[in-house]
């Protein structure tokens, strides 16, 4: 059995850090570009090791693998791709919590949040599984006299998935298990602020019987980035990130002839009217803003409070805000941990700041938590902001940190336009006992997710993931039955076997009559 390493241990910044290197040929590469970045422990703020960042040459050394592994991969039965992917399954199952070590070691999501994005991975790994059914084609008898007509999904070749800091684990999963079930070969480009989760699955599916070459991974930063866009035996690129980004890798990628999906930012509102629940729709609302300390792009940004709710609904928010325990993952009692970054965690923070000089009520400010003001590490409260405006910065911005945002409105209609103008369309939610304003709102919002009375509507994995407008670039979502289609192509096949002597030269258009 391949030894798989645990979670490497925490060093003092400025000491010497344990490397992460590229995944390459089914074994550890060690970096050659002398380019290398820090991995920090958010709890702490200290640099925990480094990671290599790969050259330009080092990117094409693991397409070279992945297109030299394609020919045999794609030839393997679908019944061995079916077993290995179930071996990978069963693995990921058995260490989800060394996966979830490295997630809050580098992360800092608390290891219950940890353990959540690992199990919705797994469905990711088990949809896969049925692989045989998905890459099913279709056949027509006798389209004319003696024709037959048939379909059929093949893969692409070598595919890359690019994946952002907050699902390590998650993500990745979203994007490999489909493509490699299909008989692609696979590169993954994680995040350089928490890389260690993805080398850690490599050494996984290659316990699992992946071939070498057909799962890779490749550290780094926009040069790595930028090599897979260009790369020509690249033919398709997944994406999960920021909307800038996520721009600039669909615009780039399509100009180099590849097929892309890009998901993008984000601004998930929820509804609640005058009719809901306020006790269960403020649980929703503080679980779904504050879980992984607000980074997630199905986070609840701004409650839209429709009418008389508003006053009840952020007086129940409020309260329940001083009994979540923010802390380090390492203590069992955490419920919330640290930011990713200082970098970030200051960002998120000088919201605050603004929201209160454009005229917004800071009902709760996370910059008063005694971990924001005497930890080294990268801590910032639950923050609580009312009487927000679409003129605000707090509003305008995907925030993607622990601060939820209250927005009044008079009427549903308000509710709904406020929505729909919004550049973003990732996820919404709803909240009411009314069963026809709930339908309704399905039918008006112009948003690619939306959950009634459910606050973060992420499809299971057998549906597909994806948002609208500004949170989508490219015509499919990802994972499930369009995860299928992006990872594959259709081949129609139109055939005949003729009787001997039957043959005549036919110059006109074939006919099917």
């Amino acid at each position: 059995m391949t030894q798989v390493a645990e979670p490497m241990t925490e060093r003092a910044a400025g000491a010497a850090a344990a490397v992460v290197p590229h995944w390459i040929g089914g074994e550890r590469v060690a970096g050659t570009s002398g380019r290398r970045g820090p991995v920090f422990n958010p709890a702490t703020g200290a640099v925990a090791r480094e990671v290599d960042f790969a050259s330009v040459e080092e990117v094409d050394a693991a397409v070279a693998a992945a297109k030299a592994a394609f020919p045999g991969w794609r030839a393997t039965s679908l019944s061995k791709r079916t077993e290995v992917m179930f071996r990978i399954r069963n693995l990921v199952e058995t260490h989800r919590r060394e996966i979830a070590a490295h997630l809050t070691a580098e992360h800092g999501k608390v290891p219950s949040d940890a353990l959540g994005e690992i199990a919705r991975g797994l469905e990711n790994l088990e949809f896969a599984t049925g692989v045989p059914h998905l890459m099913k084609g279709g056949y027509s008898e006798q389209v004319s006299t003696g024709v037959d007509v048939y379909q059929i999904r093949q893969p692409l070749g070598v595919v890359a998935g690019i994946t952002p800091f907050n699902f390590p684990a998650m993500v990745p999963m979203w994007m490999f298990a489909n493509a490699i079930a299909c008989g692609n070969t696979f590169i993954l480009k994680p995040s350089e602020k928490d890389p260690s989760a993805s080398l850690y699955l490599a050494e996984l599916l290659a316990e699992a019987g992946v071939p070498a070459g057909v799962f890779s991974v490749v550290n780094g930063d926009k040069v790595a980035v930028d090599r897979i866009l260009q790369h020509p035996d690249i033919a398709a690129v997944s994406f999960v990130g920021s909307t800038p980004i996520a721009r600039y890798i669909y615009e780039t990628g399509t100009k180099a002839g590849k097929r892309v999906q890009a998901l993008g930012g984000a601004k998930n509102h929820m509804v609640v009217l005058p009719d809901a629940d306020i006790e269960m729709a403020a649980d929703a609302a503080v679980s779904a803003a504050y879980g992984s300390a607000g980074e997630r792009c199905m986070a609840v940004a701004t409650v839209v409070a429709v009418g008389s709710v508003a006053d009840p609904l952020v007086e129940a928010i409020g309260k329940r805000l001083p009994k979540i325990q923010v802390g380090p993952g390492s203590d069992p009692a955490s419920e919330m941990g640290p930011l990713v970054t200082k970098v970030h965690r200051d960002k998120v923070a000088s919201y605050l700041e603004s929201a209160a000089a454009q005229g917004a009520e800071v009902v709760a400010d996370g910059r008063e938590h005694s971990l924001y003001k005497d930890s080294d590490g990268f801590f910032l409260g639950l923050s609580l902001i009312d009487h927000v405006t679409p003129a605000m910065d707090c509003y305008r911005d995907e925030i993607f940190g622990p601060v939820l945002t209250v927005t009044r409105v008079a009427t549903y209609d308000d509710a709904l336009k406020l929505v729909n103008d919004n550049p973003y369309g990732n996820g919404t939610a709803i909240f009411t006992r009314d069963g026809g304003a709930a339908r309704q709102y399905q039918f008006d919002a112009n948003v690619g997710m939306v959950g009634i009375n459910v606050p973060i509507p992420v499809p299971v994995a057998y549906y597909s993931f994806g948002g609208w407008k500004a949170s989508l670039f490219g015509d499919l979502h990802m994972y499930g039955p369009e995860g299928i289609q992006f990872y594959t192509r259709a081949k129609v096949v139109t055939s005949r076997w003729p009787d001997p002597g039957t043959s005549k030269v036919d110059l006109g258009f074939p006919r099917t009559r």
